[in-house]
């Protein structure tokens, strides 16, 4: 079916300022599930032309390259969507203040930035969405929390419930919960990719072809992921349904509990959750 035949959930034209990863994650689930046409869609950065060029063969999205033009796409775009790294931060929301009118919704998905310092940079009380999604919403798969300023209309609010749980699952949270959030679903997909790379390796050091080992650990993750979310058992329920005594299981958990693998989990999200707010924290100095 053709784009313009295709109902879009968001009829608003939607600006990325910033063209990361993350950015890259959103267009990929919301171009993929029709949530906006994309030439609904427009992305501009500060000067890598060559990444908006990638995003516009990969996605048929539009992009900006000369200032006049950015500048006049912020001035007017309903919906813009912080997705600069945050040293970058600062700077681009200064240039930006000036250039917004009341109506226009910001969504943010940049760690560590709050809602007060995001309008203190802005310079006025605009409708904000602080967001923090992981990059599994390019399968649609994501988990994104999400905190709004009082500015924020109803409209505004369905348009970011929208457009984030067409990538995932949303959790509307207390901003002040959100650094936490960060430790678990934000940087989360990290912490499980180093568990199958050292399974992946434990494999091939035991025989395994890396093929094998790949395919074993990737379906092994899968399968326990979907065994929590369908049955509805707590993580620690099914563990024990695994756990003969005397067994093998037994015998790999006992190895993980002697490297304080439970506590060290712990502590990263902590350490996680502690280092958004330092980079918040750093932002925020900036501008006092």
């Amino acid at each position: 079916m053709c784009e313009s035949q295709t109902k879009v959930l968001i009829n608003e034209q939607i600006t990325f300022f910033g063209a990361g990863s993350m950015a890259e994650a959103i267009i990929r689930g919301m171009t993929a599930r029709s949530v906006v046409k994309r030439s609904g869609i427009t992305v501009i950065n500060r000067s890598n032309q060559a990444r908006l060029e990638e995003l516009q063969k990969q996605y048929g999205v539009l992009f900006q390259t000369e200032d006049a033009a950015k500048t006049e796409l912020l001035r007017r775009s309903p919906v813009i969507v912080l997705a600069m790294k945050p040293k970058d931060a600062a700077q681009a929301l200064g240039q930006l203040g000036p250039l917004l009118s009341d109506e226009q919704l910001i969504i943010s998905v940049i760690a560590g930035l709050s809602i007060r310092t995001m309008q203190t940079l802005l310079g006025r009380k605009q409708p904000i969405a602080r967001t923090m999604p992981n990059t599994s919403s390019s399968i649609g798969l994501g988990a994104t929390g999400i905190s709004f300023s009082k500015e924020i209309s109803e409209n505004q609010r369905k348009n970011v419930l929208t457009m984030f749980e067409s990538v995932g699952t949303v959790t509307v949270i207390e901003e002040e919960k959100m650094d936490v959030l960060t430790g678990i679903s934000g940087s989360g997909p990290a912490y499980v990719y180093y568990l199958m790379e050292a399974m992946i390796a434990g494999g091939i050091r035991g025989g395994l072809t890396p093929e094998q080992a790949h395919e074993l650990t990737v379906q092994t993750a899968l399968g326990a992921a979907r065994m929590v979310q369908q049955t509805g058992e707590e993580p620690s329920a099914l563990r024990h349904k695994i756990m003969s005594p005397n067994g093998s299981t037994v015998a790999a958990l006992e190895m993980l509990d002697k490297g304080d693998f439970y506590e060290t989990v712990i502590a990263a999200v902590q350490r996680c959750a502690e280092r958004s707010r330092e980079m918040g924290a750093v932002l925020k100095e900036g501008i006092e």
